[in-house]
């Protein structure tokens, strides 16, 4: 007697086959966005500083700290967490937990400001390499693992230490303020993670004339990258927009349509077959500076960044001994090349990779063979 399961018979080779080739490789739908609430236009409570809102129909099935992160975008995921945590929030009237999941439709109340106390960077001595230095500007080489300034946290201390601004404010007499209190000098950024040449403007006119000069692309910049897998072609531009991940917050996408332009020429340097698996030593020029920008498009090759785990490289090599694993992106800002803005001199800077960088890549070396 056939099995309930089975179909009925004249049926029984039918198979998905077909379906599943027709959905190969489309996307799903994205989510709805999330509409941009300004808390500031909220009617704010005399009696205990409160603001009042309605969580939108897009917010079904999203969690809590999720939802106002993005219907908040100015605020970060951590500090909606805190003012949960802190009480600050309810929902319904009741206290919210951050996990809690949303139907849409329910009242959201959030007491006091939303955002943190300003900073005011504050000077730290902590040791920087400075490539070029003058009265109008300074070329310094960041490691990986600083940020460029303060981010969030929980305290003042945990959002502002340790990072290149502390460092800059001690070692330099004068900084611009263009970028305001919090960015004194800072005219572009690296990723924490990302090592490498960083321009720093020491007054307000040099720091306006060199960001107009990165908005007209007169300012070169060359990173080195090691990527998994092998590249096919030798030279690759990926011309592809970016935006925030609406999901992963902490995440840039390629995947949406409203993204800002980005352009990334890729140039193969060394293929690399070695015991722990196919890599390709590159050299990235960038025509825009968009937030994670090689990385993103690195992974829309198919190939990401080793050891960036945020997108798709594994935590781990296979087989490689534990005092040569990376615990940070091989992503190296290797060369600067601008006019100076008051001078006109020609400025050409490079860093040398870091002895991390150069010893993971002597491990992976042992018993590899490289091409072209």
């Amino acid at each position: 007697m056939p099995s309930k399961h089975m179909l009925p018979k004249g049926q029984r080779r039918r198979t998905v086959k077909p379906e599943y080739r027709a959905t190969r490789g489309v996307e799903e739908a994205p989510p709805p966005p999330i509409p941009v609430i300004d808390f500031e236009d909220l009617e704010e409570s005399s009696e205990d500083n409160t603001r009042t809102f309605i969580a939108d129909p897009a917010a079904a099935n999203l969690r809590l700290d999720q939802y106002l992160s993005q219907a908040l975008p100015d605020i970060s995921r951590a500090r909606v967490q805190l003012l949960i945590e802190a009480g600050q929030v309810r929902l319904d009237g009741h206290p919210a937990k951050p996990k809690q999941k949303l139907h849409g439709g329910e009242s959201i109340e959030i007491e006091g400001s939303p955002q943190p106390a300003p900073l005011h960077a504050t000077p730290e001595d902590i040791p920087i390499e400075i490539l070029y230095e003058d009265r109008h500007l300074a070329i310094v080489n960041k490691p990986a693992g600083m940020m460029v300034h303060a981010g969030s946290g929980a305290t003042d201390d945990a959002r502002n230490s340790g990072t290149l601004v502390n460092a800059l404010l001690f070692h330099f007499k004068n900084l611009s303020s263009t970028g305001g209190d919090l960015r004194p000098g800072i005219v572009h950024r690296l990723d924490k993670q990302t090592s490498g040449v960083i321009l720093v403007a020491k007054d307000d006119s040099t720091h306006r004339k060199l960001g107009e000069m990165f908005s007209c692309r007169q300012v070169s910049k060359t990173y080195h990258a090691l990527l998994h897998g092998h590249l096919k072609q030798d030279d690759v531009t990926v011309n592809l927009p970016i935006a925030r991940d609406l999901v992963r917050r902490t995440r840039m996408t390629t995947r949406r349509s409203d993204g800002r332009t980005a352009v990334s020429h890729f140039h193969v340097l060394e293929r690399l077959t070695t015991p722990y698996g196919p890599f390709s030593l590159v050299e990235v020029g960038i025509e825009t500076g968009r937030t994670h920008q090689i990385r993103v498009h690195a992974q829309s090759l198919g190939h990401p960044v080793v050891g960036d785990t945020l997108y798709g490289a594994p935590h781990l090599i296979p087989g490689l001994p534990v005092q040569f694993q990376l615990d940070r992106n091989f992503l190296h800002a290797a060369h600067l090349s601008l006019a100076h803005p008051q001078t006109q001199k020609k400025l050409e800077m490079d860093a040398p990779l870091p002895i991390e960088l150069e010893s993971f890549l002597k491990a992976i070396h042992t018993n590899s063979s490289t091409f072209r």
